[in-house]
Parts: structure tokens; C-alpha cells; sequence
């Protein structure tokens, strides 16, 4: 049997050990022109969400955990309809 080297570039790889290649495994596996990664999925948006770091209350968190996945986003829907509202109502 072979020795395993423990360098990168010399590791002894037994093909014996590859992934079976099927078309699950080629729908997810990275997609390179040369040496760019192309990226897959949704197209960048136009309007694209900012990250921020924000304080809440902890009331204000708790209530919107408990309403399970996606309370980030409700959140934002809450804080969204209060601006428009308020954009609304300046007119």
C-alpha cells in the first residue's frame, strides 16, 4: 500500500475514494471559466438589501423569534410600511 504524504501537493489520492460523478453531483458542483468561480443562483438585485448591525429591545426580538424563520425579513416589511407611511402622510 502506498505511503500518505501529508503535504498538499504530493497527498496520494486513491481514485477509489471519488465521489460517484452523477447529474446531482454535476448540478452542484462549482462552474469555472479559467480561474473566475461563476456564480449561480439569483442575478445580483438592482436594490439590494444593506447588512447592519442593530440594537433591539429584547421585547422586540423575542416577539419577532417567536414567530419562527423569516422574522428578519418581518422586520423589515414592518419598518418598510412605517416609512411609507410616514412618506404618505408628508404629501
Amino acid at each position: 500500500m502506498p505511503k500518505r504524504s501529508h503535504s498538499s501537493t504530493d497527498t496520494f489520492v486513491d481514485p477509489d475514494d471519488a465521489p460517484e460523478l452523477t447529474e446531482e453531483w454535476f448540478q452542484e458542483a462549482d462552474v469555472y471559466e479559467g480561474a473566475k468561480l461563476i456564480r449561480r443562483g439569483r442575478p445580483p438585485s438592482d436594490n439590494a438589501k444593506k447588512l447592519v448591525s442593530l440594537r433591539l429591545s429584547p421585547e422586540v426580538l423575542d416577539h419577532f423569534k417567536a414567530t419562527g424563520p423569516g422574522w428578519q425579513t418581518r422586520i423589515n416589511e414592518v419598518l418598510l410600511k412605517s416609512v411609507r407611511a410616514k412618506r404618505a402622510g408628508a404629501r
